[in-house]
Formats: C-alpha cells, structure tokens, sequence
C-alpha cells in the first residue's frame, strides 16, 4: 500500500485527535482515510450534478428561443393585419366621425374583454397545441 506524509499544524492535529475520538475512529490515519474518500466521493457528485444543471439550462434556453420565435410570429401577424386593415379600410364621413368614434370604443372594449376571456379559458394551450411541439 502507498504510504502518504502530511505536515500539520499543532492546531490541527489536536482538533484531528478530538475528532477522531469525537467520531469513533480506530486512529487518526483511520480518519483521515474516511475524510479522503468522503472529499473524493462529493467531488464526483457534484460533477454529476454540474452536468443536469448545464442540461436543464440547456433545455430552458432552448425553450425560450421557441417562446421567443412563437411571440415574434404573433407581433408580425398583428403588424401585417393592421397594415391590411389600415389600408382598406376608409376613414368614415366628417358627420359620422363622433358616432363612429363611440362605436369603435364599445367594440374595442368587447375585444379586449374578449382577450382576457380568452386567455382565462386556457386559449394559450390551444395555440400551443396549434403550433404543434417544436423539437430543437
């Protein structure tokens, strides 16, 4: 068997012996076996563990562009319905403007009304299930 030497400080070996009692151990070489393989067996854990923190973070970043991919496709839907809506749509008559202005609040509140309803129903799983599930 290999045979180690190590120099310590008076300090540390008077807290050693206490431990050594403390905890059982035959001798103080006894502990410092145990000390080592413990050291050497959380080293391994812990790089096990270093490995699916990196794989989840991967997974969420990954998770995020297509989030991100989905909500940029939604912004440009919206800007090329309002651009065709702008452009065909003519403003009203001079005499009808205030009547139109007040119809068009009523029905801008029903849409946003509508919206929250929406989305409290569950219409965000519905267009995920529209998008189907994006496998990176």
């Amino acid at each position: 068997m290999p045979k180690r030497a190590v120099r310590i400080q008076p300090e540390l070996d008077q807290r050693l012996q206490k431990a050594t009692k403390e905890r059982g151990y035959r001798s103080p070489s006894a502990f410092i076996r145990a000390a080592i393989e413990s050291e050497l067996k959380s080293r391994g854990e812990h790089a096990g563990m270093e490995e699916r923190t990196a794989a989840s973070f991967e997974r969420l970043t990954k998770e995020f562009r297509r989030v991100l991919r989905g909500q940029q496709a939604i912004f440009a839907l919206l800007d090329a319905l309002t651009k065709a809506f702008l452009s065909c749509v003519p403003e009203p008559p001079a005499e009808a403007r205030s009547h139109s202005i007040t119809v068009a609040r009523d029905r801008y509140m029903r849409l946003i009304k509508t919206a929250g309803q929406s989305l409290a129903n569950d219409a965000r799983s519905a267009m995920q299930d529209l998008l189907g599930d994006e496998n990176e």
